[in-house]
């Protein structure tokens, strides 16, 4: 049967593990409840087989809520940073969720390896291409999620957008979090298709319908926006210098 052909009704048949349930229950319920979480699109995440799931990374809680707005129907396993696993309370957490270590910056080709292995016996992984926080920048996706798709050519990709995560730490602001499943609008992975190529598409379709979002409280979040506004400055700078004329659009970006 086809995700679209699935109820959003219909319920998860594989078994999550207790580890996942509790952290579900806990730091997923901050987000449903005070989050006022919003879910749309359900139906296009399969209930059993491999899943590739695709998604936009803007805040720390969104592995939380991707993973709450989707627990009626699977267990997320994410790829994460390694460095999480230093602390052994954290590890032993990360562990029973079943989330797998990469790291960072560098070609974690175990953690590939692993990733292939575990999506090819019919998980379902959690991935954020663009590697990590925006923090209000533009970051190019990487390739690692496309070479994914590419060896377990059998999982499905579907791609899942995250809205309002990062309100979730402005208290007294009360936020709300909207979590969208989809399917890749222009399909799956082709055949000769490069998976770079296919990170690009696919994330930039994703952050249509979610724009990049600057998180932290006020001050955290004024550091990010004063380094976003000094890069489109530089930026600007150099257009100017290589000798081509600044556009109105420029001088927009420069000022913020």
């Amino acid at each position: 049967m086809a995700a679209a052909d699935v109820p959003p009704t219909a319920t998860r048949t594989e078994r999550m593990t207790p580890m996942y349930a509790l952290v579900m229950a806990i730091a997923g319920g901050v987000v449903k409840h005070w989050g006022r979480l919003e879910v749309a699109g359900t139906e296009h995440l399969p209930l059993e087989g491999p899943v590739l799931l695709i998604g936009n990374h803007d805040s720390n809680w969104d592995p939380v809520a991707i993973g709450k707005a989707g627990e009626s129907r699977r267990q997320i396993r994410a790829l994460a940073k390694s460095t999480l696993w230093k602390t052994k309370p954290l590890a032993f957490v990360m562990n029973g969720m079943g989330q797998i270590p990469v790291r960072r910056g560098q070609g974690d080709a175990h953690a590939l390896d692993t990733a292939i292995t575990e999506l090819a016996s019919g998980a379902c992984i959690g991935v954020f291409p663009e590697g990590t926080i925006s923090r209000g920048a533009y970051l190019r996706p990487r390739s690692g999620a496309g070479r994914l798709a590419q060896a377990v050519p059998a999982a499905t990709v579907v791609s899942v957008s995250v809205t309002g995560t990062v309100d979730l730490v402005r208290f007294p602001l009360r936020p709300t979090i909207r979590v969208e499943f989809f399917p890749p609008r222009d399909g799956q992975l082709a055949a000769g298709e490069e998976p770079g190529a296919f990170m690009v598409r696919v994330v930039e379709e994703i952050r249509e319908r979610a724009p990049i979002a600057i998180p932290g409280r006020r001050k955290t979040a004024a550091k990010y926006r004063r380094a976003q506004e000094e890069r489109a400055a530089e930026e600007a700078g150099k257009t100017r210098v290589e000798g081509a004329p600044a556009t109105d659009e420029d001088l927009e970006t420069a000022t913020g």
